[in-house]
């Protein structure tokens, strides 16, 4: 079983995160703001679900999911999509696709030297 990515985590960087909010089409002055935020992320684990809160003082977003089972997701307050999301290990990778409104989407959650990686 890959290791567990509970915890509550601090953003110390991010790279091209801008490229990645433009492909979304998210408005030049949210982009400019969500650019200056730091990220809190709180992952747990209650049985076979996960609860992933992601907070700023700007904005929070909450996904619940159990592994393995496909769900319905709006992603409102970031770039308010309704997509299908399944959720998966790959390797020690938590990985999440969705299909919907736009192509090729998704994230990835990882634990290297002991910080909690998120790939877009």
């Amino acid at each position: 079983m890959p290791a567990s990515l509970c915890g509550t985590w601090e953003m110390i960087n991010n790279v091209n995160m801008e490229g990645y909010m433009i492909a979304l089409g998210i408005s030049a002055h949210l982009r400019k703001v969500a650019l200056k935020l730091k990220m809190k992320k709180v992952i747990e684990q209650q049985g076979n679900q996960y609860i992933i809160k992601t907070s700023t003082i700007f904005r929070n977003y909450t996904i619940s999911f159990r592994v393995g089972e496909e769900f319905e997701e709006f992603t409102q307050g970031l770039d308010d999509r309704h997509v299908k999301s399944l959720v998966s290990w790959e390797g020690n990778k938590l990985v999440c696709e969705q299909t919907g409104e736009k192509k090729n989407r998704g994230w990835a959650h990882w634990i290297e030297e002991d910080k909690l990686h998120l790939k877009n």
